[in-house]
Parts: structure tokens; C-alpha cells; sequence
């Protein structure tokens, strides 16, 4: 039986229109190419979310958007963290600062209000500091925009379902790959892993991979699956206890951006240098300092 086509890129207007009709439900995934140990496909982050919205959309309904990866990194914490976990190898990074992903995203937003979605799902691969940012900034939009927004930032697996208690082994353990493992298993060599501590800290490689699981993976992102359904259904409810609004334009969301979200930039977490960070010789060094622009 073949799958129904859920990818936005990949169907034909028809095929989006029946689509909108059975479920106006519309998923944003977003990731980083960032190292993810040597066993692991770099754009982890967004192949995971992506995967796991499409399949939301397969059982489930909506529409998937394609994968952005372009996401935060280098500056403040995140160069910091890149110095130590990374070190000097050549990274594969696909980072913007965390100004322009968020003014990215404010425009992401007014596309599927435009369209007439009743709920947007974003989620973000890829956390950190910003896990603190995005729903700031979901907020001031929200309030502007009549399709209704929830966000999830990082794995998104409500509870760790390994047995040994240990949890998911932080960022490229154990938890991430057996995610990645079970939707994209072509991205994942555990023959790739490194069996000793030379050139560690091993591209950024988390703890505990030697008992990742694939079959654990998939009741994992099921768990995701259904969480995912339930906030759905709970956007469309919300949207239709409410008066719809008018559509924004660019301009909108430029006065918006310029006199509600930039005067909040020098509070957000992903705005912060709260260290000396990483030292003069280190590729890391150079976007560490974050301007007070945006």
C-alpha cells in the first residue's frame, strides 16, 4: 500500500488541498549540520524532527514543511560548549545567529497564517539556550497571528525508555541516535564508533551509544507521534473557540519584530557571553562574542 504523500515540496496543489481539508495541521521542523559523534549524520537534529512530523502527518494528518537547517550556534554558550566537545575539527555547521533564526521563524509563522493553517507544530531538533527563546518569541506572535502555535525543542521523547536507568546519554548519546536510528537508518554506523579515547572528545559524541537501540527508537517516536497528534488536535480546538485575524504582511512582521521581539534580544538566553570563552587560538573564538545587534 503506498504511504500518503505528507512533504509539502513533494505533492502536487491538489494533493496539499485534500491534505488541508482533512487536517489544517502544518508541522515546521528545524535542525543544525552539527557534529554528532563520528557515527551519526551531521544534520541529525533536522532529519529526526522531520521524520518524526511526517510520520505525525502520515497516521495522523497535516502537512510537513521541508526540513530548515539553518539554526543558532557559535555564539556565547554554544562556542563555548563547540571548544570543548568539538575542538578544532572542521565542524560541518550550518549556524546563523540566533537574531536571524528568530526573525526567520517570525516569517515562518506568517506563511501559514496566510495559508489559512489552524495549527502550526515547530520543532527544533536542535536545543540549547534558545530552548528558552523560541517560546518568547511564539508568544509575541501568537498574539498577532490566528493560526495557533506549540513548539517542542530537543528530542521531544516525554521519558527515556531505556532500562538501565541511565537516561539518554545527553547530546549524541545513546537517546538521539536510537531516535535517528529508527527513522533514518542510513544515517547511523555504529561500526563508526571509536572503541578507545584517542582524539576524543570524538566529534562532540554523548554518552552510553554502545546500547543504542533501534527497536527502542521506534516506540520512542511513536510516543513522539502521539504527543505530537494530541497538541494538534489541541490547536484546532483553540483556533476554533476564536475570531480569526487579519493576515499579516512583511511590513507587519517587521514593526512587530522591531518594537515587541528585538527590544527583548539582550534578555534572551541565547544572547548571553556568561563566560571568557574559548581561547584566542580557537576557531570558536571569533562569533563567541555576541554583537548587541539583531
Amino acid at each position: 500500500m503506498p504511504r500518503t504523500e505528507v512533504r509539502w515540496e513533494r505533492m502536487v496543489p491538489d494533493e496539499l488541498e485534500a491534505a488541508f481539508d482533512r487536517r489544517p495541521i502544518v508541522y515546521l521542523p528545524y535542525g543544525l549540520c552539527e557534529p554528532h559523534g563520528p557515527l551519526n549524520a551531521v544534520g541529525m537534529d533536522a532529519l529526526r524532527a522531520h521524520s518524526t512530523s511526517v510520520l505525525a502527518a502520515e497516521r495522523h494528518g497535516g502537512i510537513v514543511t521541508p526540513a530548515n537547517y539553518w539554526h543558532i550556534h557559535e555564539q556565547g554558550g554554544y562556542g563555548t560548549w563547540a571548544h570543548k566537545r568539538v575542538g578544532d575539527a572542521r565542524p560541518w555547521l550550518t549556524a546563523l545567529p540566533s537574531w536571524m533564526f528568530l526573525k526567520n521563524m517570525c516569517y515562518h509563522i506568517r506563511a501559514v497564517d496566510a495559508l489559512g493553517f489552524k495549527g502550526a507544530l515547530l520543532f527544533s531538533g536542535h536545543s540549547g539556550p534558545h530552548r528558552l527563546d523560541v517560546p518568547r518569541v511564539l508568544n509575541v506572535m501568537q498574539e498577532h497571528v490566528s493560526v495557533r502555535l506549540f513548539s517542542v525543542i530537543g528530542t521531544a521523547e516525554p521519558q527515556s525508555r531505556f532500562p538501565d536507568g541511565k537516561g539518554m546519554g545527553g547530546h549524541a548519546g545513546r537517546g538521539e541516535t536510537t531516535l535517528l536510528w529508527a527513522v533514518e537508518p542510513d544515517c547511523v554506523d555504529l561500526s563508526r564508533m571509536p572503541t578507545d579515547d584517542a582524539d576524543a572528545p570524538h566529534f562532540a559524541m554523548g554518552d552510553y551509544n554502545e546500547t543504542s537501540d533501534r527497536r527502542l527508537g521506534e516506540v520512542m517516536v511513536d510516543d513522539i507521534v502521539e504527543m505530537l497528534h494530541e497538541e494538534a488536535s489541541a490547536l484546532i480546538a483553540a483556533y476554533d473557540a476564536r475570531d480569526p485575524r487579519t493576515t499579516l504582511t512583511y511590513e507587519d512582521v517587521e514593526v512587530i519584530w522591531d518594537s515587541e521581539i528585538r527590544p527583548m534580544l539582550p534578555d534572551f538566553a541565547s544572547m548571553q557571553v556568561n563566560d571568557d570563552g574559548p581561547p584566542a587560538d580557537s576557531r570558536w573564538r571569533a562569533n563567541w562574542a555576541v554583537p548587541a545587534r539583531g
